[in-house]
């Protein structure tokens, strides 16, 4: 058995490394985020609060009273930006959603503004009470909110189903975020915070790893989390993967699948192609 050094974290955790084209990808991403943003004409760069990062973009449904979809990026925490993921817009437009796809600052921050994973979690928190306050100003259903999150957005995504609303604002109804599909995500943050080409900018305490690793949390008391990951990936996020549904069971975790023939990277790709299995659930989810 492989001794888990910072040699072995590195293996399985730095994607970029596994997938050695992983640069097409982001370009694809960026070019086809571009052509959505001219096509679905959304609303750009809304501010939810005041701080690093916090902006959003909106794009309506074609109906009032649409589904909400909140589409959180990834990049562990530390890199990419929302305008990258526009991409994924279309094809949730194409279910009926309004799609909301956010930003969030980035860790380290500096030395000014430093930026944990913590205060990440506490933005999310923050741009999904405010889609709660203002979504219906651009069409969506309040009461309908999903989120949909890859790598370190799907773990931010899980912690929007576990998270205490009553504590971001008194207005916020318990149960605000009921339904939620993490892909490729990150459930248990201690590996992480041994992983050394991230910890650098991450920072992670034994604290802040058992604040915000949703798998050493309590099951939420109600809503839904689909899991999925690549067929193709490292072992440890085949483990994540497991692992959320171990912790949550299966009530809560209806759906924890592996998907073959897919990297941490294509995998994005195919929730926007109808006809696979991620797309499926996605509407699935959606129309729940």
């Amino acid at each position: 058995m492989s001794t888990k050094d910072a040699a072995w974290h590195d293996r399985m955790y730095n994607n970029r490394a596994l997938v050695p084209d992983f640069a097409d990808h982001f370009a694809h991403w960026q070019n086809a985020s571009t052509q959505a943003r001219e096509q679905l004409k959304g609303h750009l760069d809304l501010p939810y609060g005041d701080g690093l990062g916090e902006t959003l973009d909106i794009f309506p449904a074609a109906q009032p009273n649409a589904p909400v979809v909140i589409f959180i990026h990834g990049g562990y925490w530390r890199s990419l930006d929302k305008s990258d993921h526009s991409f994924v817009a279309p094809a949730l437009h194409d279910m009926g959603a309004c799609v909301v796809v956010v930003n969030y600052a980035l860790c380290p921050g500096t030395p000014e503004q430093p930026v944990t994973i913590p205060d990440i979690a506490l933005q999310m928190a923050k741009a999904t009470a405010w889609v709660w306050r203002h979504i219906a100003e651009h069409g969506g259903d309040r009461n309908n909110i999903s989120a949909i999150g890859h790598s370190a957005g799907g773990h931010l995504a899980a912690m929007l189903l576990g998270c205490n609303w009553k504590k971001v604002g008194r207005d916020l109804p318990a149960g605000l975020v009921r339904k939620a599909l993490s892909i490729s995500g990150l459930f248990d943050l201690e590996p992480i915070r041994k992983t050394a080409f991230v910890q650098g900018d991450l920072r992670l305490t034994p604290a802040q790893v058992r604040m915000t690793s949703p798998a050493k949390w309590q099951r939420p008391r109600q809503g839904v989390l689909y899991t999925v990951a690549g067929g193709d990936e490292s072992p440890e996020f085949l483990r994540h993967n497991r692992l959320i549904h171990q912790a949550w069971g299966p009530k809560t975790v209806p759906v924890c699948e592996d998907l073959a023939g897919l990297h941490h990277f294509s995998i994005v790709t195919d929730l926007t192609r109808p006809g696979t299995r991620l797309h499926a659930l996605a509407q699935q989810l959606i129309a729940a």
